[in-house]
């Protein structure tokens, strides 16, 4: 057997490998809630209209609605999402809603572990978003 055969092989074990690793892993759900948001800066003169949307590694989970004039919103939404791997990377972007176009205030990414977390994330141009998650099999 040539040495290049000799690696496919052993490519296409390694592949196989992972893959049956990671089909055998425990299905999970993942859920964000408990958004809230103290001291939100507008990138405008006044106070800002924000909201929030979250995303798990590739997927985009969902959006909050716009909390209007409020440098201290909370959004009551909570976002669910199957199959959700730990290590998995959470991703919450809070935004300025404005008529022409949305300004970020920042974002906050996290990889996900199990169990429930309570997180708080500083934003680029000030302000505090605290957020929980729980990352739990599927029962």
């Amino acid at each position: 057997m040539s040495s290049s055969s000799l690696l496919w092989c052993l490519l296409v074990v390694c592949v196989l490998t992972v893959v049956q690793i990671y089909a055998a892993e425990e299905p999970k759900v993942l859920k964000v809630f408990n958004l809230h948001a103290t001291d939100l800066h507008s990138s405008l003169l006044g106070t800002p209209d924000a909201y929030v949307e979250v995303f798990r590694a590739y997927g985009f989970l969902g959006r909050t609605e716009v909390k209007n004039n409020n440098r201290n919103p909370s959004w009551e939404e909570e976002f669910s999402f199957l199959n959700a791997r730990e290590n998995n990377i959470l991703r919450l972007e809070v935004y300025d809603s404005d008529i022409n176009s949305d300004d970020l205030l920042g974002t906050c990414e996290r990889s996900i572990k199990i169990g429930t977390w309570q997180h708080q994330c500083f934003l680029k141009t000030g302000g505090i978003l605290n957020y929980s998650y729980t990352l739990e099999p599927l029962q």
